[in-house]
């Protein structure tokens, strides 16, 4: 214990769900635009990169922990949120070191924004592949240019695109994170079908989905506040999903909902060209059913967050008694459902590092 609480090195705060298991190597700090109004965990943070000595003498310090532990990686993630700002050598020779001190570690990945996707040319990332980087994820949100320009995600349309088709042309496995909800009542259907479009021409491996939740100390909550933004129900929501996968080729990529609990209906997940009319029949079984209902199944699903079969629906005790909570909510203050359910959904975020949200 006492050898063990001597070896020091510095982990980020995040990661995708599925590296769970990875050896989280941190490249950078916090993330360099770090101005947008969805994301919580860098705010107030200041960005750097880290010097490659300081990374390898972390990795060396994993490597006497995990040995000491017997325990043997095959995967490693590289942190903070945009690891590709790194130049190309250095973080070459960061992979190199990790893979020779974890001979187990079969694949690197890591996350980047699509403007540092852009600008990494096809080469480099070609040689970054080839030393087993084997997949980026990218948060795309929206394909909309008024979406992105309404949560300030320091990204265009064109920047997307280019990025996206830069890590594809690779030969870099791509998974591309959007968020349904994030455009609001108003932007909901061009949100939706920009989305798709650009999905369609980048042809990624996988498209994950995060439904929007909306940090109570954020722009997007003032802007609700001040009724410049209009948050949607969990049922306009899942519409805006469907017509989102409506719009989807049948391509080869995997549509995951099933990896993020924020999602109502995490069942809706599989591939493109094999599960897209199955996916789209689940989300019909539920926007098919009466309203008391759905909101039933939603605020049991809000409640105890994970994956809720719709045959759940179909059991009436457990709907009566959540209909009646729901009753009582909507009764309780205007729009109390929907304020209970956006609550709900906002203690599965990260948490926000400080007190407040900066500008």
């Amino acid at each position: 214990m006492g050898q063990e609480s001597e070896i020091m090195f510095e982990q980020g705060a995040i990661r995708p769900p599925n590296e769970a298991g990875s050896l989280l190597v941190r490249v950078t700090r916090n993330c360099p635009w770090n101005r947008c109004h969805i994301c919580p965990p860098f705010k107030g943070l200041k960005f750097s990169k880290r010097p490659v000595e300081e990374v390898r003498r972390d990795v060396d310090r994993m490597a006497e922990l995990y040995a000491s532990r017997g325990l043997a990686p095959e995967s490693a993630f590289l942190q903070d949120a945009d690891s590709l700002v790194v130049p190309t050598d250095e973080l070459l020779d960061i992979i190199g070191h990790i893979r020779m001190r974890f001979p187990s570690v079969r694949r690197v990945t890591t996350y980047a924004r699509a403007k540092t996707m852009k600008g990494k040319s096809v080469e480099d990332l070609g040689r970054l592949r080839e030393a087993v980087l084997t997949r980026i994820h990218s948060g795309m949100e929206s394909g909309s240019a008024e979406v992105l320009e309404l949560i300030r995600k320091g990204n265009t349309p064109d920047d997307i695109l280019a990025g996206g088709l830069h890590v594809v042309s690779s030969g870099i496995s791509l998974s591309e994170y959007i968020m349904p909800g994030v455009g609001g009542r108003r932007l909901s259907r061009d949100h939706a079908l920009e989305t798709a479009k650009i999905l369609n021409r980048i042809r990624p491996d996988y498209v994950r989905v995060r439904t929007l939740a909306i940090h109570p100390l954020s722009p997007l909550e003032r802007m609700t506040r001040e009724g410049a933004f209009e948050p949607m129900t969990d049922v306009e929501i899942v519409a805006e999903i469907r017509l989102l996968v409506e719009h989807l080729d049948e391509m080869p990529a995997h549509f995951r909902c099933g990896d993020f609990s924020l999602n109502l209906l995490m069942q809706v997940d599989g591939r493109l060209d094999r599960d897209k009319g199955a996916m789209l029949d689940e989300i019909d079984r539920f926007l098919a059913l009466d309203p008391e209902r759905q909101k039933a199944f939603a605020l049991i699903q809000r409640s105890y967050p994970g994956l809720l079969p719709l045959e759940v629906a179909e059991d009436a005790p457990v709907m009566e008694e959540a209909a009646s909570e729901v009753r009582r909510l909507e009764a309780s203050e205007p729009d109390g459902f929907n304020r209970a359910i956006r609550a709900l959904m906002t203690r599965q975020l990260p948490p926000l590092p400080g007190p407040t949200w900066p500008d």
